[in-house]
């Protein structure tokens, strides 16, 4: 089981990363509230990890405190959501904000999120309540400095395909980012705003 890993962050391209660790390059998906916390690429990164082993393949999930894993392993127990489902819940609300919506049982908000019905949004309310309350501190390890600015056209086309990876349509995912779209910003912050919007 590879439960953390530090190395250098060679690529990021939300919702995957590739980290260097002693010249193996670990192939990760994280959650966009992990990836606001990322230096810019060729720093030293650290992460909680989850590996998942399926039969069709191994996946590896990165996360930038071991509170975040955890409420991440709690959602992958819950029937109908798998690994995808559960980074995208992740990437629209971080830990705190997460229990407090499970805490006023807001259901409306959970199916805002692609691929959560009524009735999935329910069962998390229902079984996650407990669950949450046995999450334990963890912080956010190795917080980076902002990334470098993007050309805004490339910015715009990076936060809509990080957008559609995490399960929304692609013409969803386009109007969002319009929405949110200004000069000079980087694709992080405009997954971040978008992200955002889709929830509120």
């Amino acid at each position: 089981m590879i439960g953390r890993l530090t190395g250098i962050l060679a690529e990021k391209q939300p919702p995957n990363l590739l980290v260097d660790v002693h010249g193996v390059g670990y192939e990760i998906q994280a959650p966009m509230t992990t990836f606001y916390d990322l230096p810019a690429v060729g720093g030293t990164v650290s992460l909680h990890t989850h590996l998942a082993v399926r039969e069709d393949g191994q996946n590896l999930y990165g996360f930038a405190s071991g509170r975040e894993r955890e409420l991440f392993r709690a959602l992958i127990k819950v029937s109908g959501v798998g690994p995808k489902l559960g980074l995208t819940l992740l990437s629209g609300m971080r830990v705190d904000e997460f229990i407090q919506c499970l805490h006023d049982q807001d259901v409306s908000r959970l199916t805002r999120t692609p691929g959560v019905g009524r009735k999935t949004a329910e069962r998390l309310v229902i079984e996650m309540q407990d669950r949450v309350k046995t999450l334990t501190g963890g912080t956010p390890t190795q917080p980076g400095a902002a990334a470098p600015q993007a050309a805004a056209g490339d910015a715009a086309s990076d936060a809509v395909s990080a957008l559609v990876a995490l399960g929304y349509k692609p013409a969803e995912a386009g109007k969002l980012v319009d929405k949110v779209d200004a000069p000079g910003v980087a694709s992080e912050e405009l997954i971040r705003r978008a992200l955002q919007k889709s929830v509120k």
